[in-house]
C-alpha cells in the first residue's frame, strides 16, 4: 500500500490504473456533516463502477475532469491522518460510507482508506451505515464486528433483479448475487442489514413483478431495514440516461423525458410507485421495514 502523504506532498499527476485515470490529491477535510443527519465520509472522488445514473456525477462541478464519469478516480491519500486530527473534535455519531463514492470500489484494494478509516472511527466510538455494491466489503467484517454492538449497519444497493439490465446500468458494478450475498454474510456476523432499492427504473424494475421479486429477496435475508427510491433529475444524470435509453431503450426516452422533467407527470408516476411499493410491501410482510425516500 502507498504510504501516507502531507498535502504538501500529494501527487496528482494522473496514472493508469486497470484503464482508469487515478489520481493522488489531497483533503483539508475528510468528516463531514451530512444532509441527511450524523456525517459523510468518502476516501475518493470519482467512482469506476461507472453507473449510469449516479447521482455523485455533480461531484464534477467542483472537481473538473477531462475523462468521464467512471474514467477517472481522485484518492485522498491523506485521509487518515485528516480524520485522526478531526477525531480531536468530532462528537461521536452516525457516518454515512459512502455518500458521493463508493468507498469498496476496486482501488480500495490497494489503498485500503475506506477499511481503514472505518476501523479508526470506531474506536473512537461512531457508529457506520455503510452503503456499497461491492463485494470487497466482506474484506471488513473483521473490523466491523470488533465494534460495539448495532454500532455498524451494512447495506447494498440493488436497482433491479435482472442481471441483464443491472450490466448496463451498472457496467462495473458486482453482480445482484454478489450483493446479496454481502447481506447473508453480514447477517451471519451478527450485524444489522439494510437494503437500498433504488433508483428504480421506470419501465424496467418498477413494475410488480420485480418489486416482488426484490421484497422478497430482502425478506429471505431478514433485512433490518429497506429503503425505496426513484430516479430522480440530479444535476448531469440526464445526459448519461438519455444517451443509455437512446442506444437500448428507445421506446422509453419519452416517458423518462416526461418522468422526470413534467411536474404534473412525475408527481402521478411518484404516487403510483408508492402505492406499489407499499402494496408488494404488505404482501411480503415487510412493510414494517420500509422507508420510502419520494
Amino acid at each position: 500500500m502507498s504510504s501516507l502523504l502531507p498535502i504538501a506532498d500529494a501527487d496528482n499527476s494522473p496514472q493508469q490504473h486497470c484503464g482508469f485515470v487515478v489520481r493522488q490529491t489531497a483533503c483539508r477535510s475528510i468528516l463531514n456533516r451530512s444532509a441527511l443527519g450524523g456525517y459523510s465520509l468518502n476516501c475518493y472522488t470519482g467512482c469506476t463502477h461507472g453507473c449510469v445514473y449516479c447521482y455523485a456525477r455533480f461531484m464534477q462541478r467542483f472537481h473538473p475532469h477531462e475523462e468521464p464519469w467512471g474514467a477517472f478516480v481522485d484518492v485522498k491519500i491523506n485521509a487518515l491522518e485528516v480524520l485522526k486530527r478531526q477525531l480531536r473534535r468530532a462528537e461521536p455519531g452516525e457516518v454515512f460510507i459512502s455518500s458521493a463514492c463508493d468507498g469498496w470500489q476496486p482501488i480500495e484494494c490497494q489503498y485500503q482508506l475506506t477499511r481503514r478509516c472505518c476501523q479508526l472511527l470506531l474506536e473512537h466510538g461512531f457508529s457506520l451505515f455503510v452503503l456499497t455494491k461491492s463485494k470487497l466489503v466482506l474484506r471488513d467484517l473483521d473490523v466491523f464486528c470488533h465494534g460495539a454492538a448495532a454500532s455498524v449497519t451494512v447495506g447494498v444497493t440493488v436497482t433491479t433483479p435482472d442481471e441483464g439490465l443491472r450490466a448496463l446500468w451498472e457496467p462495473r458494478a458486482d453482480t445482484v448475487a454478489d450483493r446479496l450475498s454481502v447481506l447473508a454474510a453480514a447477517r451471519d456476523a451478527k450485524l444489522r442489514t439494510s437494503i437500498m432499492f433504488g433508483p428504480l427504473l421506470p419501465g424496467l424494475s418498477d413494475d410488480c413483478r420485480s418489486l416482488e421479486l426484490l421484497m422478497q429477496q430482502a425478506r429471505q435475508l431478514d433485512v433490518d431495514k429497506i429503503w425505496v427510491d426513484a430516479l430522480n433529475p440530479r444535476p448531469r444524470v440526464w445526459p448519461s440516461v438519455s444517451q443509455l435509453l437512446r442506444r437500448r431503450f428507445p421506446q422509453l426516452l419519452e416517458q423518462y423525458r416526461r418522468i422526470l422533467f413534467d411536474a404534473r407527470v412525475r408527481s402521478q408516476y411518484l404516487a403510483e410507485l408508492r402505492q406499489r411499493v407499499e402494496d408488494v410491501a404488505r404482501r411480503q410482510e415487510v412493510a414494517d421495514r420500509v422507508s420510502i425516500c419520494f
